[in-house]
């Protein structure tokens, strides 16, 4: 296929030359991958070839192309921009969403009048493909675009899509899937995810030149914790004034708000400035998006909900603040600016404190040197595909050897072996064993060959429940009032902790609690209030392997400390004075007296989560020994434990095969494993978070997991189910694979035993989130406190 001569006028108009990989994506005849950088036209070129094929209105009554976007956002923003080549070709198509957001009338009357492209997420095709109609729908389906295909492949959500994906390869076997990423580490893996029973060619187009990427310099020097970035305020503030518009990116959304309020402050020049993250209303989003695709921005701070393609050319200049915690991720946040190929993305980081000074600094190495950062991918997770059996019989009757040979065709699911595929047919028809009494939990049945519903009633109550994301319980909050606005949503645990006369901060704005009805918290604007922040879910990011491994490098090499700042050199030559630099192939620890206490310091770089695991599990040791642990603390790079008795040779504590056994102990009756039991179990369909006509709450969610957990354990503890939880919470809260990683390239162990806090420790007892350990240490400090307090009143202890 070439370019019509209609669609060389078009590009000519527009000022434009087609790009190579547009011209070799246009002219492919399966499957394809394409890598190129953001502002390259990966999108247009993804949908060249559907347009072309549409110009002669060529389709019959069900959906030719359909578009699958990670975000609701990247939906609405492909639409306004698919719909300027549409209306100055004079294309007879009708191009429309599908998502979240779609009222009710329409979804209805795509189901029998599909459009010519559908554009959706990952969600809601899983919810259009459950409807009898799916084969009507997608029967004539000629081209599948997979927009940002490397963020949805880093999730279930992906999983999901592959399985819908076999499913439609199925319904329209000659049916083409184009995959489109911008930042990918391994573009063979990420074709291989994709790729069902045919091979799938990688198109790579020219990266374009190297961004224009620094640390911006500020005045104050980075404190030494803290992850707010306040102290940046003025420079960041003058980096807007000089850009025509920017992105203010910031990891965690409570964050975010906290960042925005103090920049508006600041902001006496009045400069229009937006906020946007995904727990403030749809409304208040779009009116955001909107502003910046007409220009009326000259910047808008934001997390991860504007890190994907949305495409504002107006956008000159990105700034990071805070670490990235992973270097692909840095990559796609510079790619926001300059939204045009072959100009350079300029963008300024800043990090929030000293030890996040040394990440950025490597992380800025590492894009420099286009060295990207992810894990191998595990195989697809039994829990989705538990949940895709049973929207498969929301459809139609099943038979389970099609089936299982239709999953196999899905890249993720490739290696899935019969026996966990019936597992999972099982679950999905009783329950599994200790739960088949249940009428509740029998959803499948077997006739006439075929697995079919039980109750045909129970389609609605599965599809209600479609989705991998499993978020903590959101409550919504919106102005007082007859038809106030909607503000947005807060966790349930921080609107149980709000009494009326509370004010809090929402989307950049002090509000105040005036009265919670039916889950939604009416408030009132209170900006002479001294707010408590909001409390999202997703607060902290972990830090990935391959950045930690290069934030140690650069620590432990004096050599390359020139690159980093003066106050940040210094503070490691003392360290190196005192005691010793942290370097690879070396597990550096410290025992220092503190405040009364002694204090045990381990500089592991394995991650948060790998960190606090190691953590709670080492106390456990400690406590074993007769040390007194009475807490810790835990951050990517080091843990931190205070004790009544010093920890004086670690060895024993640190052996991997203790450390195992002591997890195994540990995870039995672990808040953590319940909280990754109750997201597999939502995402499996073994409970059911919506409900005709109501909503349970997070704390009857979590009760109901909670005594099925407990059940599974005692009666069926090698139930599917606990199995995948297992799973998951070793390769994700619990992330004891990255310990394990961390005692193997760590053989060189060092224990120095120091009179007084370090210079790399400081900051560890600045830190917020310290965690109590509640044992015979803390039993020892009540009888000193009290034995003192005897003796001041001039007792006796009384033994």
């Amino acid at each position: 296929m070439t370019l019509p001569p209609a669609f060389q006028d078009w590009f000519a108009k527009q000022g434009w030359q087609p790009h190579p990989h547009q011209l070799q994506l246009l002219a492919a005849t399966g499957d394809s991958l394409l890598i190129a950088p953001t502002g390259g036209g990966k999108t247009l070129a993804g949908f060249l070839p559907s347009l072309v094929d549409l110009q002669d209105g060529a389709r019959s009554g069900s959906v030719h192309t359909l578009y699958v976007s990670p975000l609701k956002a990247l939906t609405a923003d492909i639409g306004r921009n698919l719909a300027r080549p549409v209306a100055d070709l004079a294309l007879p198509i009708r191009v429309e969403d599908r998502t979240g957001d779609t009222g009710a009338t329409q979804r209805r009357r795509q189901r029998v009048d599909p459009p010519g492209i559908l554009l959706t997420t990952p969600e809601s095709l899983a919810l259009m493909l459950s409807y009898p109609e799916a084969p009507t729908i997608f029967g004539g389906l000629r081209r599948v675009v997979l927009d940002e295909l490397h963020a949805l492949a880093e999730s279930k959500r992906g999983d999901q899509l592959m399985l819908c994906l076999a499913r439609l390869r199925g319904l329209a076997p000659d049916l083409r899937v184009t995959g489109l990423s911008a930042t990918v580490e391994d573009a063979q893996a990420l074709a291989d995810f994709m790729s069902g029973s045919k091979p799938v060619h990688v198109i790579n187009a020219d990266p374009g030149p190297e961004p224009d990427i620094a640390m911006l310099p500020t005045a104050q020097p980075a404190p030494w914790s803290g992850g707010g970035g306040h102290y940046a305020i003025p420079e960041v503030l003058q980096a807007i004034r000089q850009a025509r518009t920017t992105i203010v990116f910031i990891n965690t959304r409570a964050q975010a708000e906290l960042f925005f309020q103090a920049l508006w402050a600041a902001n006496d020049d009045n400069l229009p400035i937006g906020l946007h993250h995904g727990s403030l209303s749809h409304e208040s989003r779009a009116r955001v998006e909107a502003a910046m695709a007409a220009g009326e921005l000259r910047a808008v701070v934001a997390t991860g909900s504007l890190d994907l393609g949305i495409d504002w050319g107006a956008v000159d200049l990105v700034i990071q603040i805070g670490a990235p915690k992973n270097v692909k991720r840095l990559v796609q946040r510079i790619g926001r600016a300059n939204h045009r190929y072959n100009a350079p993305s300029k963008a300024r980081i800043v990090p929030a404190n000293r030890f996040e000074q040394i990440e950025c600094v490597a992380a800025l190495q590492a894009v420099q040197a286009r060295d990207l950062d992810g894990d191998p991918r595990g195989p697809g997770p039994l829990d989705v595909l538990c949940q895709h059996i049973l929207l498969t019989a929301c459809t139609a009757p099943f038979d389970a050897e099609t089936l299982y040979a239709e999953v196999a065709t899905a890249g993720p699911y490739r290696e899935l072996a019969r026996a966990d595929f019936d597992a999972c047919l099982d679950f999905a028809a009783t329950g599994g064993y200790a739960l088949r009494a249940y009428d509740r939990w029998q959803r499948l049945m077997l006739r006439d060959g075929l697995w079919r519903l039980r109750d045909p009633r129970a389609a609605r109550l599965l599809r209600m429940n479609v989705g991998t994301i499993v978020e903590a319980e959101m409550v919504r909050v919106r102005l007082r009032g007859r038809g106030g606005a909607p503000l947005g949503e807060v966790e349930e645990a921080f609107a149980a902790s709000l009494t009326p006369g509370d004010s809090f901060l929402i989307g950049g704005r002090v509000v105040r609690m005036d009265a919670m009805r039916d889950m939604v918290i009416e408030v009132t604007p209170d900006p002479r209030q001294q707010p408590k922040i909001a409390v999202y879910s997703g607060v902290k990011l972990a830090m990935s392997t391959q950045l930690a491994h290069r934030v140690l490098a650069l620590i432990g090499d004096p050599a390359r400390h020139a690159g980093l700042a003066p106050d940040t050199r210094a503070w490691l030559s003392l360290q190196a004075r005192v005691s010793s630099l942290p370097e690879p192939g070396l597990l550096l620890s410290e025992s220092f007296p503190h405040a009364g206490r002694w204090h045990f310091a381990l500089y592991g770089f394995a991650g948060r989560n790998a960190m606090q695991t190691l953590g709670l599990l080492l106390t456990r040791e400690m406590e074993d020994e007769g040390l007194g642990p009475l807490g810790f603390l835990s951050t990517d790079y080091a843990l931190l434990i205070w004790s009544m008795d010093p920890v004086s040779d670690p060895r024993p504590l640190l052996a991997a095969e203790r450390l195992r056994a002591g997890l195994g102990d540990w995870l039995g009756e672990n808040a953590v494993m319940k909280r990754t039991f109750r997201n597999v179990a939502t995402v499996a369909g073994l409970i059911q978070r919506n409900m005709p006509g109501l909503r349970k709450t997070g704390r009857q969610a979590t009760f109901s997991s909670d005594i099925l957990y407990d059940t599974l354990r005692k009666y069926d503890p090698n139930h599917l189910l606990l199995r995948v939880t297992a799973d998951e919470a070793d390769r994700g809260l619990v992330d004891f694979g990255r310990i394990e990683e961390m005692l193997a390239r760590s053989p060189r162990r060092e224990h120095r035993m120091l009179d007084r806090v370090s210079p790399l420790a400081a900051p560890l007892l600045l830190e917020v989130g310290k965690i109590p350990i509640r044992g015979e240490g803390r039993e020892r400090l009540a009888q000193i406190e009290a034995d003192a307090l005897m003796r001041e009143a001039g007792l006796e202890t009384v033994a």
